[in-house]
């Protein structure tokens, strides 16, 4: 079992989920230089919602995350922002994206998929790091 480390004013907390999302269409689009950039970006965006990814990974197809969420922010909140603020950065940095049938600057699909982590942490943090491998 973890220790808990994060504390707001009057909180003590530790929200940790498991995320996954896909590209919109679920094309194989998240590769070479934009897998790069992406990492970079979903950590940047995640700070400024106070929150902090533990674990990531891109697939070719699909996002793999481990987040550290505090409770004055909903998980919707939070992987809503990550997903809008990203789409709007990879659309002006890559411009020829806008020619690859993503209307209206719509790169990921609207839906994801999230489950709490509770004691089985480590267990998940291993799935995430190295689920390519599988």
């Amino acid at each position: 079992m973890s220790i808990i480390q994060q504390k707001l004013k009057h909180t003590v907390w530790e929200c940790k989920y498991h995320i996954v999302w896909i590209p919109k269409y679920r094309k194989k689009r998240l590769y070479k230089e934009l897998r790069q950039y992406l990492g970079e970006i979903f950590k940047d965006l995640a700070r400024q919602k106070e929150s902090q990814i533990i674990e990531g990974h891109l697939m070719k197809d699909h996002v793999h995350m481990l987040i550290s969420v505090p409770p004055k922010y909903s998980v919707s909140q939070v992987i809503g922002y990550i997903k809008g603020k990203s789409a709007i950065s990879m659309f002006q940095k890559f411009r020829d994206m806008r020619k690859k049938r993503y209307w209206g600057n719509h790169f990921w699909s609207r839906g994801y998929c999230v489950s709490t982590v509770g004691l089985d942490e480590k267990i998940i943090r291993k799935y995430v790091k190295y689920q390519e491998e599988q």
